[in-house]
């Protein structure tokens, strides 16, 4: 199990929703918390509600995360639980991305994720106790939408990123562990994204409030119960944090056809 009491967390993405959930949640549980956010107004007030550090930071740009470190390390003297969370929604369809939207959102879901683990996860496997490290998917994650393509794409990027490196620290066994955190609906401000676009970036990207659409009669959650859930996977060394396992219908379907090809296409090559 990884403690969190007297440890030191940051978290990404940490002035809002999920972030601020996950915040609240380890410093609850006794951790000293950094939350970091590229937004610095929303940063200064959150962190100032919730008594956490507030340190800016733009994930998509490694000099910002490397300073971010160093800026908790110099603070604090050691870092053990990451949480790469800042994250953006905004939907178009395929056909109507732009390269300036694929380039954006996956600098901000995908690369901020990739930076955040190629910084911090020295850091926590230079520290004796271990530590851990929780990146932020999306029950996209495991299940394409439409209208989400390039959303999915840093999602199921993100799955892979965390996956890949759990199984290399089993092997190298290592005392720093990892979570993808998947996130189904949740109240937070994903609606609101593209106010932190960079301006003069043409592209289809809306933002879209999905809870007055298709999602209107599904359970919602608030932040904070996200948090209790993250912090539960953290202390349980979990793989996986789900916040709505109920969906398990959606993925299933979608691992049903996977299973129903393998089946039709088998090894000899003709069809079953």
């Amino acid at each position: 199990m990884t403690s969190i009491s007297g440890r030191v967390a940051v978290v990404t993405g940490g002035a809002s929703g999920i972030g601020r959930g996950i915040a609240e949640q380890l410093i609850a549980e006794g951790a000293e918390v950094v939350i970091a956010d590229v937004q610095q107004d929303a940063l200064d007030a959150t962190a100032a509600e919730i008594g956490a550090v507030g340190i800016r930071v733009d994930v998509t740009d490694p000099a910002s995360v490397e300073a971010l470190a160093a800026a908790v390390l110099e603070r604090f003297g050691r870092v053990d639980i990451v949480v790469n969370n800042a994250g953006v929604g905004p939907l178009a369809r395929v056909a109507e991305l732009s390269l300036s939207d694929w380039k954006w959102l996956v600098d901000v879901n995908l690369w901020g994720v990739i930076h955040g683990v190629t910084t911090f996860l020295p850091l926590l496997q230079a520290n004796e106790e271990g530590g851990h490290i929780v990146n932020t998917g999306s029950m996209a994650s495991f299940a394409p939408m439409a209208g989400g393509g390039a959303y999915s794409v840093t999602k199921f990027g993100v799955r892979a990123l965390t996956e890949s490196l759990a199984l290399e620290l089993e092997e190298d066994g290592s005392k720093v562990h990892v979570t993808l955190l998947a996130p189904g609906t949740v109240r937070t401000n994903i609606k609101n994204s593209l106010r932190n676009r960079p301006e003069g970036l043409a592209g289809a990207l809306a933002d879209v409030d999905i809870s007055e659409g298709v999602a209107a009669g599904l359970r919602w959650i608030d932040p904070i119960e996200a948090g209790a859930i993250v912090t539960r996977a953290i202390r349980n060394d979990d793989l996986y944090a789900l916040t709505h396992p109920d969906w398990w219908n959606i993925v299933e379907e979608r691992h049903q056809a996977i299973e129903d090809a393998f089946v039709k296409y088998p090894v000899d090559g003709a069809s079953a």
